[in-house]
């Protein structure tokens, strides 16, 4: 199978990162490496890229967490993850659901916001080819349910987080990005509501896959 410098870099939060559906507070768990649903895209894709996660636990698109720490605000970082990775032909973007936690306050259409702020720096870049932009594609997360132990830190998020994809996918348009709504292809995992179940990143991994397809014209998604 030919290998290619083409590079994909996955920007997002525990599901990125392959978090195991949390029973108590320290719960660490990671699904196996092959599990997570960018390394299923890869698989998908057939080896025609370089598949990068950047998936950081608790990470929220602008917002920096008064608990967690200022460094889970996304656009702390995105600047050198952009750098470190360049050349890059695309960037996805699935974040969100972090935003929906209670200490926030926040509406969907300032979550949706803070997805632009993101998609804006990415489109205004010069990390991709020749010092051109990226190409983009906003991921509208699985929507959350409030249960489990993380049920107090997510009061409200269920309806909020259901609220994000037409707004994500509005951004998307003003952006010039692809778009791909995950509530109509997977689910969490009840156990805490927010995490992604083995059966979710495989649908996910296989979604995205033909959501890089339509964007970029590859293969025959």
């Amino acid at each position: 199978m030919a290998q290619t410098d083409r590079t994909i870099m996955c920007f997002g939060d525990s599901n990125t990162h392959g978090t195991v559906a949390l029973q108590r507070i320290g719960d660490q768990a990671r699904f196996a490496h092959a599990d997570r649903w960018p390394s299923i895209m890869a698989a998908e894709l057939g080896g025609a890229f370089n598949v990068i996660p950047e998936g950081l636990p608790g990470r929220t698109t602008v917002f920096s967490d008064p608990v967690e720490g200022a460094h889970m605000n996304g656009m702390t970082v995105l600047p050198a993850l952009l750098a470190t990775h360049r050349p890059i032909d695309l960037v996805i973007v699935m974040l969100g659901t972090n935003d929906t936690k209670k200490r926030f306050g926040l509406s969907a259409f300032d979550i949706a916001l803070g997805v632009e702020n993101i998609a804006a720096f990415i489109r205004q870049s010069q990390a991709g080819p020749d010092k051109s932009a990226p190409a983009l594609l906003l991921a509208a997360p699985v929507p959350v349910l409030e249960a489990g132990f993380l049920a107090p830190l997510f009061e409200g998020a269920e309806r909020t987080s259901r609220e994000l994809a037409p707004l994500i996918e509005q951004v998307a348009v003003r952006q010039q990005a692809g778009f791909v709504d995950l509530g109509k292809v997977a689910s969490v995992d009840p156990t805490d509501g927010i995490h992604l179940t083995p059966e979710a990143h495989q649908a996910i991994g296989i979604a995205m896959a033909k959501a890089v397809g339509r964007l970029l014209g590859q293969g025959d998604s």
